[in-house]
């Protein structure tokens, strides 16, 4: 009898892990895929370019948007508009964004991957069209963006990964 008690409560704690870590593996919600977001932004992709930091831009880039962008970041660069894919923490995770800047405007910010447990309500276009045509004014955005109740880290994330966006397509060569 005893022994049946304790294959029991074995097997309920076995299967109260297996839940467990199956939600921690299906955190991520994959919204839109690379190639389809670049599919979005141009007529025909352009080739991947490389835009390489040297340490004083990286410390600029991370004094502006709290962010490290590393030595070099990937973007894609057609018809004066950039685009790039950057990952930014929210709370614990990252969140995968695609943001097109044209003429020094955001031309389009997109979650494409959100992998928090909360406040995934910033990859819906009512929230990311406050982005549109958003400039950077003296290091800060050129307008408020309102904030999503139980999202606040998501908001300051997207905030801080439009700036960096914005900032990267500014160290460009020009056309």
């Amino acid at each position: 009898m005893l022994m049946r008690v304790f294959v029991k409560a074995a097997g309920w704690a076995s299967l109260t892990l297996m839940l467990c870590f199956s939600a921690v593996a299906q955190a991520e919600d994959v919204y839109l895929s690379v190639p389809d977001y670049l599919a979005e932004q141009y007529e025909t992709v352009p080739s991947p370019s490389m835009l390489w930091l040297d340490e004083a831009q990286r410390k600029d880039a991370e004094a502006l948007s709290g962010e490290d962008p590393g030595f070099r970041q990937r973007y894609w660069q057609a018809d004066r508009k950039s685009s790039w894919v950057i990952n930014v923490i929210g709370r614990d995770h990252p969140i995968t964004l695609g943001i097109s800047v044209k003429d020094g405007k955001l031309a389009a910010l997109r979650v494409l991957i959100y992998r928090e447990s909360r406040g995934w309500e910033v990859r819906h276009p009512f929230f990311t069209r406050q982005f549109d045509q958003a400039t950077l004014d003296k290091g800060k955005l050129d307008r408020d963006i309102d904030n999503i109740t139980g999202a606040t880290l998501s908001v300051n994330a997207l905030q801080r990964a439009a700036k960096l966006a914005l900032w990267l397509d500014s160290q460009l060569p020009t056309e």
